[in-house]
């Protein structure tokens, strides 16, 4: 179903506030600098801190049976170092850090764009990558989250034949297996998920249909891991997929960015905040630069600083504290869409990969010094 527009008088209220935040004084975070690069260009890759602060980097768009499926990057020595081959090869998958330090890597797409049901497990101890239980649908573009009881939410996304998933499952890592739990109030892809305060998970906007069939989705929804039981909360003030969400060091959920049905030519710079307790959004400040495709590149900094450091050739961050954004200063252009992004024990953040600014997939690193 499409949504109502917003009324124009409420669109104003909001752009007025976010032009009041944005016009504040602003203060730049940190610094960024080029890394060295990985061994192959990745885009619609994934990386996941580890406990002991090597960062995994795994899958994205590399060439057939490709042996650089993987690799870390070492923090001390600030370089990447080759891993064994992934069981599968896969972009556009999910990585998810257990409990235990293990990495769960789930669907995507495969050789030829086939879509995956296979999981994988990464082992930093060993270095490998070993078998886990499939998924019980085959899925791409979909979102992983950790849940307080150490299972695993996958839900939505894209599935064989263009069929746009409502389904979702849990991850035992104690069983190796997946299950089935509720299903979303709405099939969605290029949706964003995060974790609450209260343990409840917020999935919000997304679409489903292509070309003009194209549904964007302003609605918003909670699944309650007591329940198994998704309920609709209130709408996003703006339709938007490809965006991404990050929750807030005072509960608070922060939705950046995304497009609209153009695509790469409606692309936003808004941000709107969800407030759980209400189960509304509120107009956030404008950013500095537009930018989408940027799902899960988001991260807290150490004292609540929000990197905003995909979809756009320049990061920017969030002060919750001053409700403003800043441009992080730095000469490297990043690619932008579909990097991947994870934080150092330092308190800074490796970027990694993409697509973009008139380029295919990239092997560049930036590092993100606060």
């Amino acid at each position: 179903m499409r949504f109502p527009r917003v009324p124009s008088a409420t669109l104003a209220a909001g752009v007025a506030l976010s032009l009041a935040a944005s016009s504040a004084p602003q203060r730049a975070h940190g610094l960024l600098v080029a890394a060295p690069a990985m061994s192959t260009s990745r885009a619609a890759h994934t990386a996941t801190a580890l406990p002991d602060g090597r960062v995994l980097i795994a899958g994205g768009f590399v060439e057939k049976g490709s042996a650089n499926g993987a690799e870390l990057y070492e923090p001390d020595a600030g370089t990447f170092s080759p891993l064994p081959p992934m069981l599968t090869t896969r972009h556009s998958h999910t990585a998810t850090l257990l409990p235990d330090g293990r990495v769960l890597i789930a669907g995507g797409y495969g050789e030829g764009s086939t879509t995956l049901a296979t999981a994988e497990l990464f082992d930093p101890a060993t270095k490998t990558f070993g078998p886990t239980g499939s998924l019980m649908a085959a899925r791409s573009d979909h979102v992983a989250v950790l849940l307080k009881n150490g299972k695993v939410l996958i839900a939505g996304g894209l599935g064989p034949g263009w069929a746009f998933l409502s389904t979702a499952e849990l991850y035992d890592p104690a069983t190796g297996r997946f299950s089935p739990t509720g299903s979303m109030t709405a099939a969605r892809e290029s949706h964003a998920a995060v974790r609450l305060q209260d343990e409840r998970v917020l999935i919000a906007g997304g679409h489903h249909g292509q070309r003009r069939n194209l549904t964007l989705l302003a609605s918003a929804e909670t699944y309650d891991p007591a329940t198994g039981v998704f309920s609709r909360v209130g709408d996003m003030r703006v339709r938007r997929h490809k965006h991404d969400a990050v929750r807030l060091p005072e509960g608070l959920v922060l939705i950046t960015g995304g497009s609209d049905e153009r695509d790469d030519r409606g692309v936003y710079n808004s941000s709107e905040l969800f407030h759980p307790g209400g189960g509304t959004f509120t107009p956030g400040p404008a950013m500095r630069l537009g930018r989408y495709k940027h799902a899960g590149t988001s991260r807290v900094l150490p004292g609540g600083v929000v990197l905003i450091a995909g979809g756009a050739p320049q990061a920017e961050t969030y002060d919750p504290r001053t409700q403003a954004f800043a441009l992080v200063p730095g000469e490297p252009r990043m690619a932008g869409q579909f990097s991947a992004v994870a934080l150092l024990k330092n308190g800074g953040a490796l970027i990694t990969g993409g697509y973009g600014n008139g380029s295919g997939p990239r092997s560049s690193a930036w590092l993100f010094r606060p």
